[in-house]
């Protein structure tokens, strides 16, 4: 009792004699320690188990494992059935379609000298490698001629493999790069390139095809005196639309419009926009310049 009363006045002196009983111990009786748990040849045990409960154990997350990947790969297997390799079943992309230039090689500037050819010589190699899947040859072989003014929609299987219209860089006239390899960059008269971003199944203008103009987006509206648009006013024909994806669709080229900027003012740096106009299409989205339209800087120097 005179112990018990001791202990229960001076709790932290047992403390401080197991504290001084641990401390006694050598590092070689701890590493027999540690010995002893990794492998105990008395009672044959490994980290504190036998044979048969590491077996158990092993067992046991074996087969939890397992139940987890089934259920994964089943999960995977039923969403994976509810979708389309030719079709999405939900598109992330906005109905109204997007559009982009080119050249396109340091951003959204085209500036050049007219008298110093390696200033513009890029754009055109760009031009031009951009160009050759439009070539007429390659056309001809690869897709037929189609009724211009409508819309080219294909049944059957969606599996099947899809027919594309063909679309001739001789379209593109004084833009083509036939009659004047350098695009009119050569004479301060540059030819950009506008396309509209493809998406599978839209059938753009309601029946009536998407054409484009441009401004000059801010100054004076006399900076942009000119611009001619290839083929023909300027339009996306709807022959072109819809598209069907890249896999049945194999041989689709997407249609272009040409702007030759004929007379702009020089030594000038000059933001214009382009937009596409028609039905559905919008093109006043402050937070996207892409959508439907599309903002770029042009200056040329003498």
């Amino acid at each position: 009792e005179n112990k018990h009363e001791e202990k229960v006045q001076d709790p932290d002196r047992g403390e401080d004699e197991t504290r001084a009983e641990m401390g006694s111990k050598t590092w070689a009786d701890l590493a027999g320690e540690m010995k002893m748990f990794l492998w105990n040849p008395e009672e044959r045990t490994c980290l504190g188990r036998t044979a048969k409960s590491w077996g158990l154990i092993l067992l046991f997350y074996f087969i939890f494992y397992m139940c987890l990947a089934g259920m994964f790969a089943f999960c995977m297997y039923v969403m994976l059935l509810t979708l389309s390799p030719y079709t999405p079943t939900y598109q992330d992309r906005v109905s109204p379609p997007g559009v982009m230039i080119r050249p396109y090689l340091n951003g959204f500037t085209i500036a050049f000298n007219v008298s110093q050819p390696s200033t513009w010589q890029p754009y055109v190699d760009s031009m031009h490698h951009f160009l050759a899947a439009y070539d007429d040859k390659v056309q001809e072989e690869k897709n037929i001629e189609c009724v211009s003014g409508q819309y080219f929609i294909q049944g059957g299987n969606e599996s099947e493999e899809k027919k594309a219209c063909q679309f001739k860089r001789s379209l593109l006239q004084n833009c083509s790069g036939i009659e004047d390899p350098t695009f009119g960059y050569s004479k301060g008269q540059p030819c950009i390139l506008l396309k509209m971003n493809r998406i599978i199944g839209y059938r753009p203008g309601a029946g009536v095809p998407v054409s484009v103009d441009c401004k000059a987006q801010k100054g004076n509206e006399s900076d942009l005196r000119s611009v001619d648009f290839y083929p023909g006013n300027g339009t996306f024909d709807l022959m072109y639309y819809p598209y069907y994806g890249k896999i049945t669709h194999v041989n689709y080229t997407s249609p272009l419009v040409a702007m030759h900027f004929t007379d702009v003012k020089k030594n000038y740096l000059i933001p214009i926009q382009c937009s596409l106009n028609g039905k559905g299409i919008i093109n006043d989205v402050n937070r996207d310049r892409f959508l439907g339209r599309i903002i770029f800087t042009l200056s040329i120097g003498k």
